[in-house]
């Protein structure tokens, strides 16, 4: 295992996308691309499969050093209503673009903190968004909670509007890990909160643990994923600590560099874990996740449904995601488009009855050759170019590049396929890397990404 550890920790994407964002073509990409795909896409699927909408809750209390994602620390709850009226807003401007109602299949809150926002604004936020959209019968609709604020009232109210999954951040029980990402929640909050979804009836109630966190050890990790087997949360997300300071600036220098742990370490925490979370019953779903047999994600993966975008895994696909918010990111399948990343320059534009987007990408046919095969080893660990519409000019650069994997026994290879070995699955983004031709043919001055391990 150092051996493997050592060989292939090196800088990749997490790929919620293809092509990551570093590698947009921000020159070929227009605001008009990104209307004319969008209606192109919605009008492909939106009977079939309906939407889904992203939306971004930036604002925090305080401040958590081990998040990168884009938000605002406050304490002033005045943003709460204007935020919403600019969100509604630009929901209206992508109604516009529709000949008939978009039919909501997938809906995330994410953050930022969801539940800063009140319970009574929440459901105003709700409200206004479905008044302008139809709800799927059958829609996933899912929110971000904090432990500590995820009030009884806050899942009441989101419960009365639909809302049927929670995840929760949980990240480490150790107190000093906790004191060093600023983000202290006793057990028995995070128990409270788990219990006060499963009464109001959610189907599904998540918990993300993350390793590899300033000062925590493999005993830490374990302590971490026993408390939460006693809760039995429904899915799991186990993520690596993803440490790039180079983005996230101060945010990220609650510790010193010396306080993290080594990438072996790392890896001995994460193989640990995982075999808690297998023997205690749980079944690994792509890339660090991991969920009851009673779950929509597990039942995804069998039958071969499961998907995986900017909100992460999903139990079933839609054509388009709608991203609503400051920096939220919006996907037509044939285009990916990101708003701006200030807030006020968001609602300024909003107010204005402008589009805030200020950056995107429009897939190539080779773009969307690649994507389906990235997607396709992060959600089941094999891709196959049988069909004439899979296959790309770079396959034999490809496979000779993956040839070390295969004789380390992290991947199967045959003349149509690849497939990821037990051994492997904790090295997919390794066996992705490959494929990402973008990547290849102009590897960063910089480092952008994570390491892998």
């Amino acid at each position: 295992m150092h051996e493997l550890t050592s060989k292939y920790n090196v800088a990749g994407p997490r790929y919620t996308s293809y092509p990551t964002v570093p590698y947009w073509d921000l020159e070929n990409f227009s605001l008009r691309k990104w209307k004319s795909s969008l209606q192109k896409s919605f009008r492909e699927s939106n009977k079939k499969e309906g939407i889904s909408l992203y939306v971004h809750l930036p604002f925090c209390e305080s401040l958590c050093t081990f998040c990168g994602c884009n938000k605002r620390i406050t304490k002033n709850h005045q943003v709460e209503i204007p935020y919403i009226q600019s969100i509604l807003n630009e929901l209206q401007l992508y109604i516009n673009l529709f000949d008939e109602k978009p039919i909501v299949k997938q809906l995330h809150l994410g953050g930022g903190t969801p539940t800063f926002f009140s319970p009574e604004h929440l459901e105003r936020l709700m409200d206004g968004i479905f008044s302008l959209t139809e709800k799927a019968e059958d829609a996933q609709i899912s929110f971000e909670g904090h432990p500590n604020n995820t009030t009884k009232t806050h899942l009441d109210a989101l419960a009365k509007k639909g809302f049927n999954s929670v995840s929760y951040g949980v990240q480490d029980y150790n107190l000093t890990v906790q004191k060093a990402i600023h983000r202290v929640q006793p057990f028995e909050n995070v128990k409270a909160a788990t219990v006060n979804a499963r009464e109001r009836g959610y189907a599904s109630v998540g918990h993300d643990i993350i390793y590899g966190l300033p000062f925590q050890t493999e005993e830490d990790v374990q302590h971490t994923i026993d408390k939460t087997i006693e809760l039995q949360p429904d899915r799991i997300a186990f993520y690596s600590y993803a440490h790039v300071p180079w983005i996230k600036g101060n945010g990220q220098r609650g510790y010193k560099e010396e306080n993290l742990p080594t990438p072996l370490t790392k890896r001995k925490q994460y193989e640990k874990g995982k075999r808690r979370l297998l023997a205690a019953g749980y079944v690994e779903i792509g890339m660090d996740h991991f969920a009851l047999p009673t779950d929509a994600l597990y039942h995804a993966r069998e039958n071969g449904s499961l998907n995986r975008n900017f909100m992460g895994y999903a139990a079933s696909k839609t054509q388009v995601m709608i991203g609503l918010g400051v920096s939220a990111i919006g996907d037509s399948w044939y285009s990916f488009a990101q708003n701006v990343k200030k807030l006020e320059e968001y609602q300024a534009l909003v107010a204005n009855g402008d589009f805030p987007v200020f950056k995107g990408h429009s897939l190539t046919e080779e773009d969307l050759i690649i994507r389906k095969h990235i997607l396709q080893l992060m959600c089941s660990f094999y891709t196959s170019w049988e069909d004439k519409k899979a296959v790309f000019d770079e396959i034999p650069e490809v496979l000779e590049k993956l040839e070390e994997m295969e004789k380390d026994e992290l991947i199967e290879i045959t003349s149509t396929s690849i497939r990821v070995t037990e051994k492997g699955k904790p090295f997919v983004r390794n066996v992705c890397l490959p494929f990402d031709l973008r990547l290849q043919r102009k590897q960063p001055e910089t480092q952008l990404f994570s390491m892998t391990i």
